[in-house]
């Protein structure tokens, strides 16, 4: 799920909004698309479905944003079907409060590659690149 997950214009009260609901699966192609600019093939594979599928998915969530630009509607990012991948960790104790916490949290160039250690209490997407000026995403 990305950090924020709810989206609406300024300056209409929120009882006035119609909600447009993006699913988790349609945040993923417009981010692996639109905000990494893989190539519809490549983030087909990454999303593990055929590239049409893909594609229809894609139009959908661009469909959808465009509604909720246009029409001041706010966006909801729910649902959908997603499996989370947690990584399998060896040892006693698995990382739970023994002293080696999850894995390193870093920040991510989308251009270049390029990485940081992420900063407690910043998003990784207020962060430039140190080595090309690009925002960077968390890794």
């Amino acid at each position: 799920m990305p950090d924020v997950t709810f989206f609406k214009p300024a300056g209409v009260k929120l009882a006035e909004l119609e909600d447009i609901v993006l699913t988790v699966d349609e945040f993923e192609a417009v981010r692996l698309k639109d905000f990494l600019g893989l190539e519809q093939t490549e983030a087909a594979e990454k999303m593990k479905v055929s590239q049409p599928t893909f594609n229809r998915v894609l139009r959908n969530a661009r469909k959808k944003i465009a509604d909720a630009i246009v029409n001041g509607k706010s966006i909801k990012i729910e649902g959908g079907r997603y499996k989370m991948v947690v990584p399998r960790r060896a040892g006693r104790g698995a990382g739970r409060g023994m002293g080696f916490g999850g894995p390193a949290e870093v920040c991510v160039c989308p251009k270049c590659g390029a990485t940081k250690p992420k900063a407690r209490g910043v998003r990784c997407v207020q962060e430039k690149c140190p080595k090309c000026g690009a925002m960077m995403i968390r890794g």
